[in-house]
């Protein structure tokens, strides 16, 4: 019987079919095998439309070019522990760093450099500054810009946990304040168990408290949230009207930050005469979209009232335009812009280098914010007696070095509280480290939470870290700072808490009433 036709024709056709059928077979090979291989380095792996390069690395690979340097100390530090420990019959714990690594905007790109500084330098003081055990491995964990793809990266996460020769004990950084850390924090915590020390988070809404004491078991915060921050604002402007007041808001939906800061500059201008000012900015909130043009058609509102205290909730790219329009106004009065600690982002803003003009036209303005840290909190001109630590400060900065950093460098205030949120998560692994050196289960590490306040307070680079119940900074020092438009840098105005009065010797976390 035969299947095919006989014939040079049909012979040819038969030829030409399985010549297609081995093309397009190794096509799909190569596209399997090659050029969708979604790889960019052991535990990182291409996601989304943007190609992301997302996953967990222990310092072979660099999420950018600007994090070349700092990841390179990072695996070699990282070595270093493993040669230390094999045979040794000890085994490292494992810290990992989860903040976005990757952006378009220069300022977020210093940003993440200096956090990611931070964290090598916590590392690095923890190793080889103290002889406490064991020992600790640093990983960097990038999940995608906003926290895109943050479940990739938990899972990754849950495996390092689970995997006896990586011993993950906790996740630190969890720097931005949006409803993806939010879920991303939930799922750690309550569904995998990995302690989490969120570093320069502040919304409210996404922490423990008193009403819902479990909504993140195993989650610590060293930052004044942005409640606190408006506590110690009020108690630096206790001169200051509500009468006299004016609140400008974002209210785009979607982001915690905003929403928490509008809530308590709401309640601070409470008697302002005027509604709030409304705007809403781009869904990524790093675009400039068009709103300079409401900023200025603001302005003549403003000018024409009788604010002279600005509350400002809105994040960095959009205080960037409302200065400069404020800047331009017509009308000859002083203005003192009051925000949130994402201001700090200014100091590095490629965009507003040329626009510190803005603050000196006409009779001027003061930008006035609570920020994370600040090195002349804790420096020697310093007067406060309790509430920080300038041996710990000055540690922090005898390690820059190591990361061609200088003090200049800690003015923002990121590497200082990364630092500390790391070296928060180092304290809590190594309580149980007492005698014979174990490695704490995960729970452990989480219930330490509840040991670090007190005589046993984590001595932090941006103040003393005395976590309550509910794993918060209880009545954590508050810089306030002003952009000095002739320095081009923050300047450091003073301490301010949020219980407006210092902490007694012993940290006490008085009954709740």
């Amino acid at each position: 019987m035969k299947l095919w036709p006989a014939g040079p024709l049909y012979q040819a056709l038969l030829v030409m079919v399985a010549a297609i059928a081995v093309a397009a077979g190794g096509y799909f090979v190569y596209r399997s095998w090659f050029a969708d291989d979604p790889a960019c380095a052991p535990g990182v792996s291409e996601r989304g439309p943007r190609h992301e390069c997302v996953g967990i690395t222990d310092g072979a690979y660099a999420y950018d070019p600007s994090l070349k340097e700092v990841t390179k100390r990072i695996e070699a530090e990282n070595n270093w522990v493993e040669k230390r420990t094999k045979g040794a019959g000890a085994s490292p714990a494992t810290i990992a760093l989860m903040i976005p690594m990757i952006s378009d905007n220069p300022a977020e790109q210093h940003e993440y450099v200096e956090q990611v500084e931070g964290a090598y330098l916590a590392q690095y003081r923890a190793n080889h500054n103290t002889n406490r055990q064991p020992p600790i491995r640093l990983l960097l964990a990038n999940p995608g810009r906003g926290y895109e793809h943050w479940p990739v990266v938990a899972e990754q996460l849950a495996q390092a946990a689970s995997d006896e020769k990586q011993n993950l004990r906790a996740v630190a950084g969890i720097n931005i304040s949006l409803p993806e850390t939010k879920a991303a924090i939930g799922h750690l915590t309550k569904r995998l168990h990995i302690p989490v020390v969120a570093g320069p988070m502040t919304a409210d809404d996404i922490a423990n408290e008193k009403k819902n004491p479990h909504r993140y078991p195993g989650l610590a915060r060293v930052a004044p949230g942005n409640a606190d921050q408006a506590d110690a604002l009020a108690s630096y402007g206790k001169d200051i009207k509500p009468a006299e007041t004016m609140v400008i808001e974002d209210i785009r939906d979607g982001d915690n930050y905003l929403e928490s800061l509008r809530k308590r500059f709401e309640e601070l201008a409470d008697g302002a005469p005027n509604a709030p000012e409304t705007f809403r900015s781009p869904p990524d909130f790093n675009d400039e979209g068009n709103l300079a043009n409401d900023f200025h058609q603001m302005v003549p509102d403003i000018c024409t009232s009788a604010a002279k205290t600005i509350y400002f909730a809105g994040r960095p790219v959009q205080l960037r335009q409302f200065l400069i329009e404020l800047g331009d106004r017509n009308c000859n009065k002083h203005y003192t812009v009051i925000t949130g600690s994402h201001a700090s982002t200014l100091t590095v803003d490629e965009k507003f280098a040329d626009h510190w003009d803005a603050l000196t036209k006409g009779a001027g303005i003061t930008l006035r914010y609570a920020a994370l840290a600040h090195p002349d909190a804790w420096g020697d001109r310093s007067t406060e007696k309790t509430g920080g630590s300038r041996a710990a400060l000055k540690e922090l900065t005898s390690l820059l070095p190591k990361v061609g950093a200088t003090p200049s460098d800690l003015v923002d205030g990121r590497i200082i509280i990364t630092y500390d949120a790391v070296g928060t998560a180092v304290e809590g692994i190594r309580n149980d480290a007492v005698g014979k050196v174990r490695m704490p289960t995960l729970a452990e590490v989480a219930d330490n939470w509840l040991r670090l306040h007190g005589t046993n307070r984590v001595e932090g680079a941006s103040g003393w870290i005395c976590l309550d119940q509910y794993g918060n900074p209880h009545n954590k020092a508050v810089p306030i700072v002003h952009l000095d438009p002739r320095k081009k840098t923050a300047v450091f105005d003073r301490i301010t808490w949020p219980a407006d009065r210092a902490p007694d010797v012993n940290c006490s976390i008085p009954r709740e009433g």
